[in-house]
């Protein structure tokens, strides 16, 4: 168990072409973009990870590829002009990119590679074919599968033993979170616990969400909603002294009680060999969307602290970071 400082965190993207291979050999520098919805900040560590990963296949920034990095700021309306600028006047080889950039960029090219960073239920979001056979231009890692959320739930169930009663804070407009609150139905039923479903558009409806998570009598919260929310949430849900679990270990690192989710510097780490694969030749649709392999569970003691919660042995022993 590593126990670490208070960081931010988040999720990105990025983009590469087919003619790579050829440039490769004439020893050209390639042109990689990175479209990210999120800070730079938030995406530092993910960003150094895919460059630890570049780096460790020989590609090193400043030497044979260039990166062009893009953030949108938590701001989604600015991702087509961030990514028609990359296609367009810095003429990018490859895109890397998260969530809702992977669809901006796909209405703007069907040739240039496209690398999905961190996108959840890509198929349902129809940004590729199939896992097994993406097709078009576009391939990657997946973020955390939805039957995760049900795994949340048990975790929640252990931390509150006399668990009963949990808002669920989505967005119906987004299929990921959609989806999220599908999955969620089936553990709650076996678990005996009572969902209370809480839409959250923009971050303007969260005063309004906890008030009725209030009224309502809840006994915890679940965060399924976009990463611009997520210190908002944290702070709303121990002023409402309500125990609130995640799925990006950044909402744990913005005040949130519990994340569990996949790794995002690993899949990071994964695109890196995306880049390296499209670089030397392949096409994307002929690799296969990958699952993740490395989940973590985080644990921030010092909101367990505020809202005089004793996290148990048995979940504390298997915390993959604890936040003191």
């Amino acid at each position: 168990m590593q126990r670490i400082g208070l960081a931010v965190v988040l999720a990105l993207s990025l983009t590469i072409a087919p003619f790579i291979a050829v440039a490769q050999q004439s020893g050209s520098v390639h042109r990689i973009g990175f479209l990210g919805a999120r800070t730079p900040s938030e995406t530092e560590r993910f960003l150094e990870a895919f460059r630890q990963g570049l780096s460790e296949l020989g590609w090193v920034e400043g030497k044979n590829i260039t990166i062009e990095y893009r953030f949108a700021e938590n701001k989604t309306e600015r991702l087509p002009d961030l990514a028609a600028e990359l296609l367009g006047r810095h003429k990018v080889e490859i895109v890397v990119a998260e969530g809702a950039a992977v669809r901006v960029v796909q209405q703007l090219t069907k040739t240039i590679p496209i690398v999905m960073a961190e996108v959840t239920a890509p198929v349902e979001q129809g940004f590729v074919q199939s896992l097994a056979q993406p097709g078009g231009n576009t391939t990657g890692s997946t973020f955390t599968p939805v039957e995760v959320a049900g795994k949340r739930l048990e975790l929640l169930k252990e931390i509150v033993p006399k668990l009963s009663r949990v808002a669920v804070l989505w967005d119906p407009r987004t299929l990921s979170t959609a989806l999220a609150w599908k999955e969620v139905q089936l553990p709650a039923r076996q678990l005996r616990v009572q969902l209370h479903s809480l839409e959250v558009k923009s971050p303007d409806d969260l005063d309004r969400a906890f008030k009725e998570a209030t009224r309502a009598r809840v006994d915890a919260v679940m965060q399924a909603v976009g990463g611009g929310t997520f210190k908002r949430t944290a702070d709303l849900a121990v002023k409402s002294r309500l125990p609130s679990i995640g799925g990006h270990r950044a909402f744990a690192e913005s005040g949130g009680l519990v994340t569990y989710g996949a790794d995002v510097a690993d899949l990071f780490r994964r695109a890196a060999r995306y880049v390296d694969k499209i670089l030397k030749g392949a096409k994307p649709a002929d690799l296969p969307v990958e699952q993740p392999t490395k989940f973590e569970l985080v644990i921030n003691l010092k909101t367990a602290k505020a809202l005089g919660l004793t996290i148990p042995q048995s979940v504390l022993g298997r915390a993959d970071h604890v936040i003191e």
